[in-house]
């Protein structure tokens, strides 16, 4: 196999990086709004959790360490794309764990299945042959 150069210019990588830049982005919003939510709710009859708040501050803490992995990674950075490519399909079956053993309310399940399948775009495009090639060798 050859060794290929990083060419985060090529159309195809600015493509990619750009789809899971901006998948990323909606794992990151809707981490945020969840947090939101749940200040918003927290005074409300239904009850917030303690688990509801870490739940939600880790999950908004990941969005943000994903988000800096997809940066550094369209940079070339192959310890960044190592980590993306990795770390989200993991994190995208831990969410369906979640949501199917926490007692979490239904509206924050659906925030969860909704950050799982923007987590399990980012692993197909991250461990697509395109962005894998761009890597190889390293």
């Amino acid at each position: 196999m050859t060794s290929m150069q990083f060419d985060g210019a090529h159309p195809e990588t600015v493509r990619a990086f750009r789809t899971v830049r901006l998948l990323v982005i909606g794992y990151l919003a809707l981490s945020v709004l969840t947090l939101v939510a749940i200040a918003l709710v927290r005074h409300d009859h239904s009850p917030t959790t303690s688990a509801m708040w870490g739940r939600g501050i880790g999950v908004a803490i990941s969005a943000g360490i994903t988000f800096f992995l997809v940066d550094r990674a369209s940079k070339g950075s192959y310890r960044a794309y190592r980590r993306l490519r990795f770390l989200t399909p993991l994190v995208a079956v831990a969410i369906v764990f979640v949501i199917a053993t926490a007692p979490y309310p239904v509206w924050m399940k659906i925030e969860q299945g909704l950050c799982g399948v923007a987590l399990a775009g980012v692993a197909i495009v991250a461990n697509g042959t395109h962005l894998r090639g761009q890597f190889a060798g390293r």
